[in-house]
């Protein structure tokens, strides 16, 4: 039984539909801020990080953020992602402004609308590949049990790492556990998926299998995926490259 039959047994509709949906819904719209303001730090050491930044991300669409160290980018990332709260501005993601959501709103809608990959896998080293992916549905706890176990270990099949599910993240390669962060971002399907550096802290062997894994994951889901990244050559193999300077974007 493929991954698809698994999520309709569990919840009539939650696989091939969703599919569907994502391939109908690309190019829409699944993340967008308007005049985001940000400062960091106090008193004489005060730096006014992003000056009302505005952005949009399609589904189905890579979008780059570039720019020199200490222009924004990962400081965007993170009120995008709903980590840190902006000063002002909006952000919506499904179809409602959570710039300024309480702490649980935004727990939930991270849960469901977002998935993450960093520079650093930031993979639980006391589980394996398997667990740490399950952990995301776990916590959203859409599906059986079964279902989420058939969708992880489909996940896994596809970054290449179907022989190694119950290895623990110690016994992996930094390359095997970065494709186990990218199946763990999209555990639960998210419309948008951010990633702050996600081959920056691999070869460039690595760096190619893992930025082809992640958009080829996520198109086929209609997902829209934004990066922020150094490597010229990751960025000029996204769909759209915006480019930041001094808590503005220039282009």
């Amino acid at each position: 039984m493929n991954a698809d039959n698994a999520n309709a047994n569990a919840n009539a509709g939650n696989g091939n539909n969703n599919n569907a949906a994502g391939a109908a819904d690309a190019g829409e719209i699944a993340l967008r801020c308007e005049k985001l303001v940000r400062h960091l730090g106090e008193g004489e050491a005060r730096v006014h990080v992003l000056r009302g930044v505005s952005f949009s991300a399609r589904r189905g669409t890579v979008t780059a953020i570039v720019g020199p160290s200490g222009c924004g980018k990962s400081t965007l990332l993170y009120l995008l992602g709903l980590l840190d709260r902006p000063e002002s501005g909006e952000i919506w993601i499904g179809g409602r402004d959570v710039a300024q959501a309480g702490d649980d709103g935004r727990t939930a809608i991270r849960n469901e609308h977002i998935g993450f990959v960093f520079q650093f896998h930031f993979l639980l080293p006391e589980f394996s590949a398997l667990e740490n992916v399950m952990m995301p549905m776990n916590r959203l706890g859409r599906w059986p049990v079964a279902a989420r176990l058939e969708w992880a270990h489909h996940l896994l099949e596809a970054v290449g790492l179907g022989t190694k599910t119950h290895r623990l993240a110690t016994q992996l390669s930094g390359g095997e556990q970065q494709r186990v962060a990218i199946a763990r971002a999209l555990a639960n399907r998210p419309s948008v998926i951010l990633a702050d550096e996600p081959t920056g802290n691999l070869d460039v062997k690595n760096s190619a299998l893992v930025f082809d894994l992640l958009t080829r994951l996520a198109r086929e889901h209609g997902q829209a995926i934004t990066l922020v990244t150094h490597n010229p050559d990751i960025a000029s193999r996204c769909d759209c490259i915006r480019s930041m300077r001094d808590g503005v974007f220039i282009d």
